[in-house]
């Protein structure tokens, strides 16, 4: 597998990268070690996790499986929690280096390639969380910072506070949904990393399983949009708005003799600003599916026509500093 750098850093990671959200919960340990062994004999390196993921198990199950081969892999976790459900929403110093200290022992290693603030909480001042990256990577326990689910002004903000002084960690990635269903990071976020040199880690880049083609004639019973904890995660993209955009892509892969979701991996891989799509697979076989967009590079055509019918919404004041197309002027105006 391809190997990319993460935004302006040094650090190389699998332009795929590997997640970890159901272990420990749907996925148990037998199934994650499946995925993981097969992963890696892919050339995938990057392991993406978080403390709330299986409430820490995802965490410990890597842990047990990356022993003897640690400096093979690129462990990727996050803190503060989500804003919403039973667990703790904090970005404060405390919270976030005590987590950071449980997160090192479940995973059983003295450090993180890649520590991620999982959300912005607006509650504590930024630069008191920010301060906590900090203290991460200059006690060595973690070697990179990153952030998720940032605004743009936020992420531009604490990018900018951090490259203030050399002596702060620069933030080095930010993860974020982004699918042909779901592109608003293209208004400011994208631009916004582009330009700060911080690599995109999208989450969700099949548009939360739709635009695998498998909803066309209704809910699987063993997909996610059938079981009571995914169905209102999955549920915004089923409606009408986005069967368009289903249908382009289930074109395109006929077109191609490919599975759709090798063209949807594809097409957002080779974004601008992006490093490494993550995946979610719940089995092998799943995982085998998107491990084979490895070899496929969308033609410039198909890639436009997809941009085409799944464009986004950007006009002001994104788009302000472009220049106005010429219109044509005719003398009776000429002499208002």
């Amino acid at each position: 597998m391809e190997q990319r750098h993460l935004g302006r850093t040094g650090l190389r990671v699998s332009r795929l990268g590997l997640g970890t959200m159901t272990w420990g919960r749907d996925t148990d340990e037998h199934e994650a070690a499946d995925q993981l062994k097969t992963f890696l004999d892919a050339g995938g390196t990057l392991i993406d996790t978080a403390d709330v993921y299986g409430d820490g198990d995802a965490e410990y199950i890597i842990g047990r499986m990356v022993e003897g081969i640690r400096s093979d892999v690129v462990i990727a976790t996050k803190a503060v929690s989500v804003p919403f459900g039973p667990r703790r929403f904090d970005a404060s110093r405390r919270h976030l280096l005590n987590a950071l200290e449980a997160s090192l022992k479940r995973l059983g290693t003295d450090y993180i390639d890649l520590w991620q603030l999982h959300a912005y909480d607006a509650a504590t001042p930024l630069e008191e969380t920010l301060s906590a990256l900090d203290t991460a990577v200059t006690s060595g326990k973690a070697r990179y910072v990153g952030v998720c689910n940032y605004p743009g002004w936020q992420l531009a903000r604490a990018a900018t506070w951090q490259a203030a002084d050399f002596a702060r960690a620069p933030i080095a990635s930010a993860q974020m949904e982004y699918s042909l269903l779901q592109r608003g990071i293209e208004r400011e976020v994208q631009p916004a990393a582009v330009d700060l040199g911080i690599g995109l880690l999208p989450w969700s880049p099949l548009g939360r399983g739709v635009l695998t083609g498998k909803y066309r004639s209704g809910v699987p019973a063993d997909s996610r949009a059938a079981s009571a904890m995914f169905a209102p995660f999955v549920e915004p993209y089923l409606d009408a708005p986005y069967d368009g955009i289903v249908d382009a892509v289930m074109i395109a892969s006929d077109g191609l003799g490919v599975a759709p979701l090798e063209v949807a991996l594809a097409w957002v891989r080779d974004r601008p600003g992006v490093t490494a799509p993550i995946v979610g697979p719940r089995t092998v076989a799943q995982l085998r599916g998107c491990l084979s967009a490895e070899q496929l590079t969308l033609p410039r055509e198909i890639s436009e026509a997809l941009d085409d019918v799944s464009e986004p919404d950007i006009g002001y004041p994104e788009h302000t500093w472009q220049p106005a197309r010429p219109r044509l002027v005719s003398q009776h105006s000429q002499n208002l």
